[in-house]
């Protein structure tokens, strides 16, 4: 008996439905990179003066355990869940109620461990709600397609830091309104999405068992019997590891290295990492969906897969030679074009690798725990590197050798051209 939600895609998405979806993740985004950059830093200041640097590396890095926990559980039990409402949808508004009220309720902490708790209960509730939109794209699009659409919901990602900063900055005055206005934005981004798009139910007699030791189980997937997923795990592992290193400390490399502030008196070198994230975002937006197009037409993923990891390596290779501002914006464009590529056609690559029909939310949500573990794993290995292995020159090196790692293991990857 052929069942609907597990059924391979074949009918193309309309572009409706796939605005719908970034606009939902892009509510998710600025939730998600909102508080990193500019709402938890601004907060721990202010709770904890002289200890915020230490304070801000254990919010964010105990919330990314969370996040590395709460996305492939969630997919699991999404994979799992029966109803009318469809598997995908009732995580998505669950996940996006909490995550909703985690952050609220951070806005109001006047401690570090009061922000620590709100703050991991935001990270839950969103990685449940992401889990569950990300598995979207293999549960609806067909193949062709899916590198076009991975293109528009990749853009989301380095636009969300751009919209947040200038919700937060442009509308509000306090902290506390800042996590209300990221709050509200994240529902408003989701429901549409949620109302307006069908998802297939699952029927029971075609559901997984419900046992907590099989679904912990069905987290481990084993790389010998699918060599491919295990290879693109670790690719996008590599990518986004030399990402995590690489702008971590771009405020201290403009203050430092680049001397911002010196060149441009009356200006913090915070204001220089808002105009490299915009002209990040622009080469984002500028490959993103063409990349995915003609990878989408050709049907190649592998090499453009690689050749956008040749692109970013470039860009960490500039930094690591030149510390001027006008190479800094250069290299920050070139990274985005990179990273837009990267963003669709790696996505799609990996739609395509996943074990099993029923499994995509928790396949999904493992292959995340790529995205997130270097956010934990990053600080550690970039800040000896900072300190005494090379300095900037150093770990822009490390970042350069990371990325390029990640597109030659890409071609071990033997199921997708």
């Amino acid at each position: 008996m052929s069942v609907d939600a597990l059924a391979e895609p074949t009918a193309r998405v309309r572009g409706a439905w796939t605005a719908g979806l970034s606009t939902a993740i892009l509510g998710i985004y600025i939730a998600f990179m909102t508080p990193i950059q500019i709402l938890l830093p601004m907060q721990l200041a202010d709770v904890d003066p002289s200890g915020k640097i230490a304070a801000l590396g254990w919010v964010t890095g105990v919330g990314a355990l969370v996040a590395v926990v709460v996305n492939p559980l969630a997919g699991a039990l999404s994979d799992r869940t029966t109803g009318r409402f469809g598997r995908r949808h009732p995580w998505t508004v669950a996940g996006v109620a909490l995550g909703a009220a985690g952050l609220v309720f951070t806005g109001f902490q006047s401690t570090t461990i009061g922000v620590l708790i709100g703050w991991c209960l935001a990270q839950a509730g969103l990685n449940a709600a992401y889990a569950s939109l990300n598995a979207a794209v293999p549960d609806r699009v067909p193949v062709r397609q899916r590198a076009a659409v991975s293109g528009w919901i990749g853009i989301p990602q380095p636009l969300g830091l751009v919209v947040g900063a200038l919700l937060v900055t442009l509308l509000v005055t306090t902290t506390a309104a800042g996590y209300g206005l990221v709050a509200v934005a994240v529902v408003v981004g989701a429901l549409p999405f949620v109302l307006a798009s069908r998802d297939a139910p699952l029927p029971r007699t075609a559901r997984q068992p419900l046992a907590i030791g099989s679904i912990l189980r069905g987290l481990w997937i084993n790389p010998r019997r699918h060599p491919d997923f295990g290879w693109a795990w670790l690719t996008r592992f590599l990518v986004m590891l030399g990402n995590s290193t690489g702008t971590l400390y771009l405020l201290y490399f403009l203050d430092d290295a680049v001397g911002y502030e010196r060149l441009f008196p009356g200006h913090s070198a915070d204001e220089g990492v808002l105009i490299l994230t915009v002209v990040y975002t622009v080469g984002v937006i500028a490959t993103a969906v063409v990349g995915g197009v003609v990878s989408d037409r050709s049907g190649r993923r592998r090499l453009l897969v690689m050749v956008s990891c040749v692109v970013m390596t470039v860009a960490a290779i500039m930094l690591m030679l030149w510390h001027t501002w006008p190479v800094a914006i250069a290299a920050a464009f070139v990274l985005g074009a990179g990273f837009g590529v990267y963003l669709a056609v790696d996505q799609a690559l990996i739609t395509q690798v996943l074990p099993t029909a029923a499994d995509r939310g928790k396949d999904l949500g493992v292959i995340n725990i790529a995205n997130s573990a270097p956010q934990v794993l990053g600080p550690a290995l970039a800040a000896p590197v900072v300190a005494g292995l090379g300095g900037y020159t150093g770990l822009y090196g490390l970042t350069a050798a990371l990325t390029i790692l990640g597109g030659v293991l890409v071609w071990k990857i033997k199921g997708v051209r």
